[in-house]
Parts: structure tokens; C-alpha cells; sequence
């Protein structure tokens, strides 16, 4: 187990790029097993799920080739039918919650899956129901095999499109579903679908490798059904979530910051969800200029009462960044009530911030009141455990603003989502120190 040694109190100063999106690579990865020809994936992070999934489908016998720093290619012209149905299969996905992704193409291209439940973030309950319900739709079966403690899925044939409603807007459940029916029999239409940009993304990938897909970037997806797809040249977009979180330590830390190549038309409400917090951001090109404040003050709804921020489907706000924005509130003058809907146990990290003396009312699994200092008291360094990896990014974050040394435990965490995280932030003037 790692840990990280964070000196707070320093400021950071020049530029930093953002990796690219975590969660669009887990699925457009996922989606290579789809066709038996080459697709190559450009600004693949480097980081522990997104490695761990390009493993797993080495393991599976996909030729995985790395062509540059963040440039793969994939070919699954050949998978190991018996690895997939194996033990050491089971094993590996419980530990990689990104692998649910691989239930609708791997049912596509072999009639039959196995699958364990999937591992990842402790943040409450994270039902697949959405997955499962969608795919049986399409003509799948599923059953759990207690002796392998996995889901078998089957289809005796295609899959076959259909019309179906789903029960909840899930990124993850609408990636599964697109992923199965793009070979399905006739059209399918899928009405609540997600629309993140991660989704679309993967709509646009799957659509160069000859699916036909419309609808893209709204809730209402219809899918014509091909026989097959080809190969196909994908480029990942940076991940707002690492976006999100520079803004963030730039606030907390007082520091002037240039984060590049932003992609500011696939941010959405993000950076006004910063703006309300009273932080000042500038669009340059694609770049986004954070100037050095030293106050900043939270908004009030029109009518003077204490403004809440909740997440929400896209394009509302995203739940990934909830815990920064909460982090970034207590050094803001005013108060704001943050609502978080979807994971009624992420929240729970607050109770470190308030030992180091952040005022916060955790009124249940899912509201926090947080009355901001102003910088009026600075916070105190403490030592944390990573529970996940976004609770895990907001602690490395106040630990950069925090008087003294802190010390984050379970850091593996934050690898799963944060490329070199410290090593990027020590070159522009952080002093954090990982230690084994």
C-alpha cells in the first residue's frame, strides 16, 4: 500500500494538460472487442483501471500493441473462449468495474458470457440492473451460476432490436446496451439513454467502424443493426474530471494556473458550476487561464436563499466532481448546501476535512452544509485514508492548501484515475512525495 507525504501551503504556478477521460476509455476499449479487425485508440491515460482493462483483454488474447506514449492499437481478431470462462476471468473483473463494458460486445461476438459482479469505488450501491434489463431486452437470457458466483449470459441467435425505456439515465447501462444491439437484428431505440460526452464518444467511434447510430448527444438513440463492423481511428477526449480537479487546487492553493487544451465545448455546466462558487476562469482558445484569487465568494439564488449544487444526468452537473467543488466551498466566503443524489456514500470523507477544521454539517448520507472560512481560518494538516478515487483527489487537494504535512494512506485510489498525479503536480510547484 502507498501513501502520499503532502507539504501544504505551496502554490502552483504554469501550465498543465490534462490526461485523457477515464471513463470514455474504458468504454471505447471495451468496444474493440466488437470487430476482428485493428482499431487504434489515441490519448489513452496511463492509468491503474485503464491499464488493468488493456491487461485483462491481453489475457483474453486480444493483440494489444503500444504505438506511442498514449497510442494503442487493439485486434481482437482471436479471444480465448476458455480463458473467458475461467476462474482467473471471474477474478479479474470483480476487480474492474469498467469490465461490465465487456457483457454486451463479448455476447455479440460469441453468443455466451460469464461475468462476476464487478469491483471499484466503495461510494454506496451501484446496481446493474440497467445492464441487465436492457440486454435481456435484445433477446438475452441471464442466469447466476452459484458455483462460479458469476451471471451467465446467452442468446441462442443475434440479438434482436427492439423499443425500449430505461429505467435510469446510466453512462455505463447505456454504453453496455449500444454495444450489444450495434449487431443486432433490425433497429433498436433506447429512450433515457445517457448522453455524456463520454457516450458520445463511443457512438461516434462505433459509427467509424460502421454502425449506424443517430441521436448522438441527445436521450433518444436509434440504432440500425449491421452485421458487422471494421477498423477505426479513435481519438479520447481530456477528461473534464481531472479538468475539474485542477481548477480546484489552483482555487484552494491561491494559484495562478493555465490548464491546456480543455476541450471547453465537452465541459458543459462545469465551469459555470465554479463561476457560482466565485472563482474567475478564462477562456483562451481551448485553454482555460485560472487567475491567482485570493478571496472568493459563493452566489446566492435570486430570492437570498443558500445556493445548492446537485448532481444530475448530462448535462447536468457530474457527481465525479461534487467532492471538489464541496473541498474548494470552504475556503469560499458564504455557505452552500451540496446535494449529493447518486452515491449515498460519498460524502462520507468529510469528517477528515472537519478535523482539520472545515466547517461542515453532514446532515445525511446524501446533504452537506458547508459555511466557508474565507481563508479566515486555514485548515490543518491531517493524516486520511482514500476511500475512492474522487474523495481521494479532494483530500490530495486540501492537503495542498492545508498549514503542515499530511499524510493520504490507500493511494492506489487515486491511481486509478489520476496519471502520475504527483509527479505532474510537483513541476508546477506542489510538494507532494509518494511513499510505499
Amino acid at each position: 500500500m502507498a501513501s502520499f507525504i503532502v507539504e501544504g501551503n505551496h502554490q502552483l504556478h504554469g501550465e498543465i494538460t490534462p490526461q485523457g477521460a477515464k471513463n470514455e476509455a474504458l468504454q471505447v476499449i471495451c468496444a474493440t472487442l466488437l470487430t476482428q479487425e485493428e482499431v487504434v485508440i489515441e490519448n489513452v491515460p496511463d492509468i491503474l483501471d485503464v491499464n488493468n482493462l488493456i491487461q485483462l483483454l491481453c489475457d483474453m488474447g486480444v493483440s494489444v500493441k503500444r504505438m506511442g506514449k498514449n497510442s494503442y492499437s487493439f485486434k481482437a481478431e482471436h479471444i480465448d473462449t476458455s480463458f473467458i470462462e475461467s476462474q482467473a476471468f471471474m477474478n479479474k473483473c470483480a476487480k474492474l468495474r469498467g469490465s461490465v463494458m465487456m457483457i454486451g460486445p463479448l455476447l455479440s461476438r460469441l453468443r455466451k458470457v460469464f461475468y462476476a459482479t464487478p469491483g471499484g469505488d466503495k461510494i454506496g450501491r451501484r446496481r446493474l440492473d440497467t445492464h441487465f434489463r436492457g440486454i435481456s431486452n435484445l433477446g438475452a437470457t441471464f442466469t447466476y451460476d452459484s458455483e462460479k458466483k458469476a451471471y451467465r449470459f446467452e442468446t441462442a441467435d443475434r440479438l434482436q432490436g427492439t423499443y425500449m425505456l430505461l429505467d435510469e439515465a446510466s453512462v455505463t447501462g447505456t454504453a453496455n446496451i449500444v454495444m450489444a444491439a450495434v449487431m443486432a437484428k433490425g433497429k433498436t431505440v433506447i429512450y433515457n439513454a445517457a448522453c455524456e460526452p463520454y457516450v458520445q464518444q463511443l457512438c461516434k467511434m462505433l459509427n467509424k467502424m460502421g454502425a449506424r447510430i443517430s441521436g448522438i448527444a441527445s436521450n433518444l438513440l436509434t440504432i440500425e443493426g449491421v452485421d458487422e463492423l471494421h477498423g477505426a481511428c479513435h481519438q479520447i477526449l481530456p477528461d473534464m474530471i481531472e479538468v475539474g480537479s485542477f481548477i480546484g487546487m489552483a482555487a484552494m492553493t491561491g494559484s495562478e494556473l493555465t490548464i491546456k487544451n480543455v476541450s471547453w465545448e465537452n465541459l458543459g455546466i462545469i465551469p459555470d458550476s465554479f463561476r457560482r462558487l466565485g472563482l474567475q476562469l478564462e477562456k483562451r482558445g481551448d485553454d482555460m487561464f485560472i487567475p491567482r484569487q485570493e478571496h472568493y465568494e459563493i452566489e446566492c439564488f435570486l430570492d437570498g436563499s443558500i445556493l445548492t449544487l446537485a448532481d444530475a444526468i448530462w448535462p447536468g452537473l457530474t457527481p465525479d466532481l461534487l467532492s471538489v467543488l464541496l473541498v474548494v466551498a470552504t475556503q469560499a466566503n458564504g455557505s452552500i448546501l451540496i446535494h449529493q443524489k447518486m452515491f449515498e456514500s460519498r460524502l462520507f470523507f468529510v469528517d477528515k476535512l472537519i478535523d482539520m477544521g472545515a466547517q461542515i454539517i453532514l446532515c445525511d448520507p446524501h446533504r452537506a452544509v458547508v459555511i466557508g472560512h474565507d481563508h479566515r481560518i486555514r485548515l490543518r494538516a491531517n493524516n486520511m485514508v482514500s476511500p475512492d478515487i474522487r474523495a481521494g483527489v479532494a483530500m490530495l487537494i486540501v492537503a495542498m492548501s492545508a498549514d503542515g504535512v499530511s499524510r493520504i494512506d490507500h493511494i492506489e485510489q487515486i491511481d486509478r484515475g489520476y496519471t502520475r498525479i504527483e509527479e505532474r503536480l510537483n513541476a508546477i510547484g506542489a510538494k507532494i512525495t509518494r511513499i510505499d
